[in-house]
């Protein structure tokens, strides 16, 4: 499973969780431009099989609307350092892993200290 990370979270995740999720990366290494519109990277993620990572709610209502795929982990109030955010993400890789066999489209992870 790939992992696309939003440009809203650090670039680091991706070669820091690619042993978990191989072939994952971040937005900026794909050509997408920092302002490219979330619908785009939308559909760059559908067209090359990966699942979308981010810290703000907005592909969480393109999910709603369009469906699947791709799908979508979303860390919720992601006010955090990139270090937090790596050990949510290792903490919960199970359910991400799982998240293209469910009928799910969107798996909200929380900070729970």
């Amino acid at each position: 499973m790939k992992l696309l990370f939003d440009a809203n979270l650090s670039p680091k995740l991706a070669e820091r969780l690619t042993e978990l999720f191989p072939g994952s990366v971040h937005v900026f290494e794909t050509g997408l431009a920092r302002f490219t519109a979330d619908i785009v990277i939308w559909e760059y993620a559908a067209a090359h099989d990966f699942t979308i990572v981010t810290a703000d709610s907005d592909f969480t209502d393109i999910a709603k609307s369009r469906g699947t795929p791709p799908k979508v982990v979303h860390l919720a109030n992601c006010n955090y350092s990139t270090t937090r955010a790596e050990e949510l993400l290792r903490r919960n890789a199970i359910l991400i892993a799982e998240l293209p066999t469910t009928a799910r489209a969107v798996l909200v992870i929380r900070n729970q200290s």
